[in-house]
């Protein structure tokens, strides 16, 4: 039994003072009893554990080369900034390359991590447009391929629970059709039409890939992919890292969206938490400088070195809004567009993926089943 004592939970309208109760990696009404473990929250917020659903690596491992030890690697970093759960994107690759990804990815999902965890694969790619391909290699792009993609499901063991495809590409639309039951599909990376955007929503795509970023810009003669983001129901990635996005874009992006369409992502890369230098994302050689990261042969951004515990700061920043108002989009709304229906939320039944922070957003402990994953040493 664990029991966190005289801590701030999200309540109705805000932060209240209370206890939360844990038993056997689950949430738990008040047991009534004393605990085994005691942890005293008082003058901390104690909130779900965040969720990274697009992610490429972290503390000098790239997850299109991370082995075992990479993705141990990878979880305590990410444990260490307030995320207890997370899918690893794998980037558009070769076959062979992927599919040894997804062996590794498989073997990482199968055993406790000590961090966060490993909890699916997000595909990016390879069925995205060469004109907006961002960071991708162009040369591995291809047409939609059902059967490609159940190959790759089957070397995954079913983990793959994510894939981005742009709906314009040959063969995609009918792809979407095919596999919405067994993935969830994000759009991006699309120079698309309107209607080809709006097609692809009705057959099933739920979701934005970083939103703004690596797509077809909004006319008002052809709303183009963005149009077709903003004006629908799917859930809209987001980067808030202040260079992928502007402050002003992320507040239009939550009013047009709405606060529970909103998921905010990393889409770091393997320099996260370093300092500048050269880096790797995928088979392409990146360059970090004053922490922005840019392929190195032409200066186009290649993801970011953001976190999720400096995302939720920014977002309060950006948004001038307290710590459990943003919270959500690090908890709630990946959960719910992924469905992982035990996370994202202190209820009882819930899994014990939790996190106490200061007020200003920063991660003090971080907990994975109920269990301490990381803990802010005392200076």
């Amino acid at each position: 039994m664990l029991q966190i004592k005289n801590g701030l939970i999200p309540g109705q309208g805000g932060l209240i003072p209370g206890d939360l109760y844990a038993e056997n990696g689950k949430i738990v009404p008040n047991p009534g009893r004393e605990g085994d473990e005691i942890i005293d929250a008082a003058g901390l917020c104690v909130l779900p554990g965040m969720i990274d659903i697009h992610m490429h690596g972290a503390d000098r491992v790239d997850v299109n080369a991370a082995d075992q030890a990479g993705y141990d690697r990878i979880s305590r970093f990410l444990a260490r900034n307030g995320t207890t759960g997370f899918l690893c994107s794998i980037l558009t690759d070769t076959q062979e390359q992927t599919a040894w990804c997804l062996r590794q990815a498989r073997q990482a999902m199968d055993r406790t991590l000590p961090g966060a965890q490993l909890l699916g694969i997000h595909l990016e790619g390879p069925f995205l447009s060469a004109q907006y391909k961002g960071a991708m290699p162009e040369y591995l792009l291809r047409a939609g391929d059902a059967a490609l993609f159940r190959r790759y499901q089957e070397i995954a063991g079913g983990g793959i629970r994510y894939m981005t495809v742009s709906p314009e590409v040959a063969g995609v639309p009918e792809l979407i059709q095919a596999l919405r039951d067994d993935v969830v599909i994000a759009i991006g990376h699309s120079g698309c039409t309107y209607d080809q955007a709006m097609t692809a929503i009705r057959l099933g795509a739920k979701s934005c890939t970083h939103t703004f970023n690596a797509m077809r810009l909004f006319h008002q003669h052809e709303p183009a992919i963005m149009g077709a983001a903003l004006e629908s129901d799917v859930y809209c990635e987001a980067i808030c890292d202040g260079r992928h996005l502007h402050p002003g874009s992320v507040r239009l992006l939550l009013k047009c969206k709405g606060w529970d369409r909103v998921v905010a992502i990393t889409d770091s890369i393997m320099a996260a938490g370093l300092p500048d230098g050269q880096y790797k994302l995928g088979v392409n050689d990146v360059t970090v400088k004053d922490g922005d990261a840019c392929l190195t042969e032409n200066g186009v951004r290649a993801g970011s070195t953001l976190n999720q515990q400096q995302a939720l700061k920014n977002l309060m920043a950006f948004t001038g809004q307290p710590l459990h108002r943003v919270m959500p989009l690090l908890t709630e709304n990946p959960a719910d567009l992924l469905d992982f229906g035990g996370k994202g939320r202190l209820l009882p039944g819930k899994d014990a993926d939790l996190i106490l922070t200061t007020p200003d957003g920063t991660v003090i402990r971080t907990l994975v089943g109920g269990r301490t994953m990381y803990q802010q040493k005392l200076s």
